[in-house]
């Protein structure tokens, strides 16, 4: 009797070193994650600073395009409330899939807006629009980066939250999947073009 409880006091502890070991382990995956999402946050966060400008030096030359100019805008600041949603927790799905949808959109607007401009040679030769362009250009760079690492450490979480035997305890401790950043359609996926000679 004596050795039998020894033996489920030794089970009780060796399960309890791999739950910590194992709560441990997604707490650092999530908090990389979570991490990387800041780095997304800082670059949307850039690009929603250019944004104001950029609309604002086209409307001297793109009068009678009030109406594109006014919906950039509104998808600007609807992709910015959506960010700062998504930001408060990158884990929570519904958020991240507002943001997606939110910069989808936006995405659309913006390159609209570059298509429209390519059609105004003043505005193509103004420097502050060269200046803005280059900027926003850059950051969607630096976008496209941040958005790798983002999605490659949620793979990194998620797989080690589904593996044996995270699997078995993951859930109870309060690991949920954690949503990849991903683009939904072909227009989304394309960056506006931002390129003035």
């Amino acid at each position: 009797m004596g050795r039998m409880i020894l033996i489920l006091i030794a089970l009780a502890f060796v399960l309890a070193v791999v739950l910590i070991h194992l709560y441990n382990k997604l707490v650092v995956l999530r908090n990389a994650f979570k991490t990387a999402f800041a780095q997304i946050d800082v670059e949307l966060k850039r690009r929603y600073d250019l944004i104001p400008n950029l609309v604002n030096t086209a409307k001297g030359y793109l009068k009678h395009e009030r109406e594109t100019l006014e919906a950039v805008i509104a998808a600007r600041n609807q992709a910015y409330d959506a960010n700062r949603k998504a930001a408060a927790n990158p884990a929570d799905a519904g958020s991240m899939q507002a943001l997606m949808q939110a910069e989808g959109h936006m995405t659309g607007l913006l390159g609209r807006l570059m298509a429209i401009a390519e059609a105004y040679p003043d505005l193509k030769a103004n420097q502050n629009m060269l200046q803005l362009s280059a900027e926003l250009t850059s950051t969607e760079n630096k976008l496209s980066v941040a958005r790798q690492a983002y999605n490659s450490t949620v793979m990194q979480y998620n797989n080690s939250r589904e593996t044996f035997p995270s699997v078995l305890f993951s859930g109870m401790l309060g690991f949920q999947a954690a949503p990849l950043f991903q683009v939904e359609s072909g227009e989304e996926r394309n960056a506006p073009k931002v390129s003035f000679p």
